[in-house]
């Protein structure tokens, strides 16, 4: 299999993993808002600088920003690596036109 038909075939492989790091990105931090809301009415006050005291202190939501920088951090590699694999496309197509002109100049 030639450089650009693999480069290729990642970008085809690689997609849905970027697809479903992004959408669990997304989710989490939509999460992330409805548990802070959950949690602020657990706290047992009225005052609503207390509530989200409460709320950003809780493990609960120390755990969804883990889970958001774990999401963050698996998105960006697949899309850094899919943004390479289109690089190796493009030197490659660059290549072949440099080679074709080349043959031009010398015929």
């Amino acid at each position: 299999m030639n450089e650009p038909t693999k480069a290729i075939q990642y970008l085809i492989d690689t997609a849905p993993l970027y697809a479903k790091a992004k959408a669990d990105r997304m989710y989490l931090e939509e999460y992330r808002k409805s548990r802070k809301a959950q949690l602020m009415s657990q706290a047992g006050t009225e005052v609503l600088g207390k509530q989200e005291v409460y709320a950003y202190a809780h493990e609960d939501y120390a755990l969804i920003l883990r889970g958001i920088r774990e999401a963050v951090e698996a998105e960006e590699k697949y899309r850094w690596l899919m943004t390479a694999a289109q690089a190796r496309i493009e030197v490659w197509r660059t290549e072949q036109y440099s080679a074709r002109m080349e043959m031009k100049a010398t015929t």
